[in-house]
């Protein structure tokens, strides 16, 4: 696998250095944004010391070298507290109490470093009586209310991969709260504790839909409202190829367009709006792209703001037109997306390829000031594992 990318990278968080105490998910995802657009971090893990610098297919580990640290060592402990000497941040995640007991929590952090930004990711919170249940992404939008909704009418509710709670409740909102923080630790010379749980982000993402049932527009049930397939102009729709595609016309230009594309006539419907027509709409529609292949439909849509879109394939996603003329994702070898979001002065850029646990250590040790003689030293004692 390649990376398309040199260690050195060079982007809007040039200078943030970072401790990564390494988790799975959201956390590794998370310390990827960062070090891709150009953050200085270390993940910190078990591993070997030694091993050889062989790419591996763990892309949310790229960007930065993997350091070899037994943190049940007293020397590989005081290790990391003296990186978090020179670190603005340390992020961690495991469940509320690990790092405690290990003598690496926020407390003890703060004693070598009260400018440090300390981000905490969980499921459910580092309080609260779950806080110490085991779950993964379904089970934390089921319990903030966010899976509910997702699916069709009669059917139960539809995992929407990982991507709600995990990266979207948890890595991005981790990512957001650590930047926040250490603006204001520079402003104020004190870090803080980022409380980062993926049912309070993935509640956050609900908003507008708790404010349409404030309002009165959505209704409590599935496949039933404007943005859940209960809409005929917000839907997927299968073609005659057994492929298919989007169509997000809400607006009334948008749905006029759809109309003329699809050879409908707007006065033989009911009004767009007219919620107890959808469902008739919805099936006429259907019947109307299984008319044509996918890319017939893409053709006579082209260029045209209908909203309709082909749904494409991860795979084909990665080589379509409209992503490689953005350079969406590297196809250089293995297919990975590029960092995002684009900076016009500062540009992010994939670093390093991931690499075995363990195989950065002596160059990410001495990038951080720790020399050969104090790395064989710290060997000795065991701090490597």
């Amino acid at each position: 696998m390649t990376c398309g990318g040199t260690d050195q990278v060079s982007g809007p968080l040039d200078g943030l250095k970072v401790v990564e105490l390494a988790g799975i998910g959201p956390s590794p995802y998370a310390c990827m944004l960062l070090a891709d657009l150009g953050a200085d971090v270390l993940r910190i893990e078990r591993g070997d010391a030694d091993a050889d610098h062989e790419t591996t297919w763990e892309i949310l580990n790229r960007s930065r070298p993997s350091v070899a640290v037994d943190l049940k060592n007293a020397a590989g402990r005081d290790l990391v507290l003296e990186l978090c000497e020179q670190a603005d941040v340390l992020i961690e995640g495991f469940r509320p109490g690990v790092t405690e007991r290990l003598g690496l929590g926020p407390e003890d952090v703060a004693q070598r470093n009260p400018r440090l930004v300390y981000g905490r990711m969980t499921g459910y919170g580092q309080d609260g009586p779950n806080a110490q249940r085991a779950g993964h992404d379904i089970n934390y939008i089921a319990v903030s209310g966010a899976l509910w909704p997702m699916g069709r009418k009669a059917e139960p509710p539809v995992p929407p991969l990982n991507l709600v709670g995990d990266f979207g409740g948890g890595s991005l909102f981790l990512v957001f709260g650590v930047v926040a923080a250490v603006l204001s630790a520079r402003t104020t010379g004190e870090g803080q504790v980022v409380d980062v749980a993926m049912v309070d982000g993935s509640a956050s993402l609900m908003a507008l839909t708790h404010a349409l049932m404030n309002a009165g527009f959505w209704h409590e049930e599935r496949g039933a409202n404007l943005l859940d397939t209960g809409a005929p102009f917000y839907e997927v729709y299968e073609t005659m190829d057994a492929q298919y595609v989007a169509v997000g016309a809400i607006e009334a230009k948008f749905y006029e367009e759809l109309l003329h594309g699809l050879g409908i006539k707007g006065s033989d419907l009911p009004a767009q709006f007219e919620r107890e027509s959808w469902s008739a709409t919805k099936e006429l529609f259907a019947r109307k792209f299984r008319e044509k292949t996918r890319d017939e439909w893409t053709e006579i849509f082209e260029g045209v703001d209908a909203c309709v879109t082909p749904v494409l394939s991860p795979r084909e996603a990665a080589r379509h037109r409209y992503n490689t003329a953005r350079g969406v994702f590297s196809v250089d070898g293995d297919i990975q997306p590029q960092p995002a979001p684009r900076f016009s002065k500062t540009p992010g850029a994939i670093g390093r390829s991931p690499g075995k646990a363990g195989s950065g250590t002596r160059e990410g040790l001495l990038s951080w000031g720790i020399d050969q003689k104090r790395q064989e030293a710290l060997r000795a004692e065991g701090a490597f594992g």
